[in-house]
Parts: structure tokens; C-alpha cells; sequence
């Protein structure tokens, strides 16, 4: 390749690992030869020479749902914005036998530390890692423990709830999500907790399961009720599918009931009407997760454990008004 490029190999070498130290028609020349001979450099020996691997490892039980899929496109970006690749491995269970090994598996594939999303255990005390491996969470039961991301699920729940009341709603009817969900479990706490201080009936909540379809069960039972006139959902999914039933069961909204979501999709802006939601900012939780990973990976946090809370923004549609005149 120095041949090639007619440079010295200590030149080759210089424009693999520090680009910056290398005039700039010299490092065309070095450039064109490695594409002409194909080169890409050995992860192995640079981590020998350097001690990294440029690589970090991601984990979580689901990727297709909103939260992960949001969070794992912007750990992608924020990645590239550090020159690093991502290796993404998911855990089929929930339980800690299956978290445990694949957290093992990662540290054993040529990464430098690992970002975990959600593991939704239901005891965190059964999840370990690796001793001295950097490693970095999004979950607010790691608080203290490990470095961890989060998003302030309660303030914004209480949040939406006083939004709702100061309207004049009575109450707010809740759309929960899974029972496993940590999550879930949290934005639950939130209304609840918010409802009681403000001497308001906190009704049991309706089962759902994150997606629409149950949603869309919980709204038929919620549109049966005449005495209903707002419901907070868990996510915005099962915000559309309330939507829907009570569109088919002819509740106006938010004319007769007002219906708020959680997360924030860009789809909530098409829906009908445009729906009122919490809007998590995962762009800036992925980015300040791959920076506590660094900070760690460079021994900048590695004895403490920062724990980073990141706002969520209430965003007013159209989907929500004061309740109908009392008949």
C-alpha cells in the first residue's frame, strides 16, 4: 500500500489512525490505494495498539416497539457522531438468565461497552455484568447502581393529569400499559399519585398491551360509560386505538371525552383529531446515553454513577378540550 501510494508504511499507518496529521494531498494518495487494494483496518490489532475496539454493544428485549426503536435510532446517530459502531443483540425473554449471558456475549465481541434498554427485569438485582465492563442503562432502578438515561415519566404523567383537571374534567380514566413494564408501571404511579392530591376518583385502570388493538378494546369499554370524559393513555398507540372506538361508538372527541397520549410519534400529528400527548425527547436520551458510555469508557465517571433525567415536553392538539356542559 505505501508503495502504491508512494509514501512510507509509518505514513500508511498515520492516515489510518490519525487522519488529522496528515497533509491533505498525501492522504488522498493513501486513501485511493487502500480502496484500490481493499483495505480496512484490523479491529483487532488497532484495539492491541490502542486498547478500543471503536465498537459498543446494544441490548434490549424488544426493538419493535416505539420507545426502543426511538431510542436505538438515535444511540445510532449519536454513534456515528462519535465514530463508533453499534452491535445490537436482543434478548428473547425478560428474565435474567437470558439478560446475564447476552451481556457476556457482547463484552466477548470485540465492543468497548454496552448500552442496555430497558430489561424490564422484575428485580434488578438478578441482572450483573461483567466485572469492569462500562456499562450504561436506561432504566430508573439503576439509579445509583450504574450510570443510567432517563426520562422523568412521573412529572409529566402529573403533568397531563393537571392539564385535564384545570380543563374541568372530574377525573381522568387511565389506558395502561403492560404489567412488566417498568415504564408503564411508572406513568401509572404518576396518575395516580396526581389524581388522590387533587382529591379526585382514581378508577381502576383498563389492561393494555402497548399496541392499538388494545387501545382499541379499553376505548369500546371507556365509550360505554357515559360518565367518562378524559383518558390518559400509556403510549400514543393505544391513544389511536381509543380514538377509534370512540369514533365507532359515537363519542365525539373532544367533544364529549379528551384523550391524551404518551411519547409523542410524529403520527400523533395525523391523527383525528391530532392527538394531545407527553413527547419523550429520545434523540437527546440515545445522545446522552452513548456520552455517559464514553465518559466511562475513558475512565472519566468510572466511580460514580450519574444519573441523567431528561424532561418530556406536553404537546396541546387537538384531542383535548374542556368536558361537555353537564345535562
Amino acid at each position: 500500500m505505501a508503495r502504491l501510494a508512494g509514501v512510507s508504511g509509518q505514513t500508511v499507518s498515520r492516515v489510518s489512525n490519525q487522519p488529522d496529521a496528515v497533509k491533505p494531498a498525501t492522504r488522498d494518495r493513501v486513501l485511493i490505494a487502500m480502496e484500490q487494494l481493499g483495505y480496512s483496518p484490523n479491529l483487532a490489532a488497532r484495539a492491541l495498539r490502542h486498547g478500543r475496539y471503536g465498537t459498543i454493544g446494544l441490548l434490549a428485549h424488544r426493538f419493535d416497539r416505539t420507545g426502543e426503536a426511538a431510542t436505538t435510532d438515535a444511540v445510532l446517530r449519536a454513534a456515528a457522531e462519535n465514530d463508533l459502531t453499534v452491535t445490537i443483540l436482543t434478548v428473547p425473554s425478560t428474565d435474567a438468565d437470558g439478560w446475564t449471558p447476552a451481556a457476556k456475549r457482547l463484552q466477548h465481541q470485540a465492543t468497548d461497552g454496552l448500552i442496555v434498554i430497558r430489561n424490564e427485569l422484575e428485580s434488578v438485582k438478578r441482572l450483573t455484568f461483567p466485572a469492569g465492563f462500562p456499562v450504561v442503562v436506561s432504566d430508573h432502578r439503576m439509579e445509583g447502581v450504574l450510570p443510567c438515561v432517563v426520562a422523568d415519566e412521573i412529572a409529566a404523567t402529573r403533568a397531563a393529569v393537571d392539564y385535564l383537571m384545570d380543563l374541568g374534567h372530574r377525573t381522568v380514566h387511565h389506558v395502561a400499559g403492560p404489567q412488566d413494564s417498568e415504564p408503564a408501571r411508572r406513568r401509572e404511579i404518576g396518575w395516580r399519585a396526581r389524581l388522590r392530591e387533587r382529591g379526585a376518583i382514581a378508577y381502576e385502570p383498563l389492561p393494555g398491551d402497548w399496541t392499538a388493538e388494545s387501545g382499541f378494546r379499553a376505548g369500546r369499554t371507556l365509550a360505554a360509560n357515559p360518565e367518562v370524559t378524559a383518558v390518559f393513555c400509556a403510549n400514543d398507540e393505544m391513544a389511536f386505538g381509543v380514538l377509534h372506538a370512540l369514533h365507532d361508538m359515537g363519542r365525539r372527541v373532544p367533544g364529549d371525552v379528551s384523550v391524551i397520549g404518551f411519547d409523542g410519534i410524529p403520527l400523533g400529528v395525523h391523527s383525528y383529531p391530532p392527538l394531545t400527548t407527553l413527547k419523550q425527547d429520545f434523540r437527546t436520551i440515545g445522545a446522552e446515553l452513548v456520552r455517559l458510555l464514553v465518559d466511562q469508557i475513558n475512565n472519566e465517571n468510572a466511580d460514580h454513577a450519574p444519573h441523567v433525567i431528561v424532561p418530556i415536553e406536553l404537546v396541546v392538539r387537538k384531542s383535548t378540550a374542556p368536558p361537555p356542559p353537564a345535562s
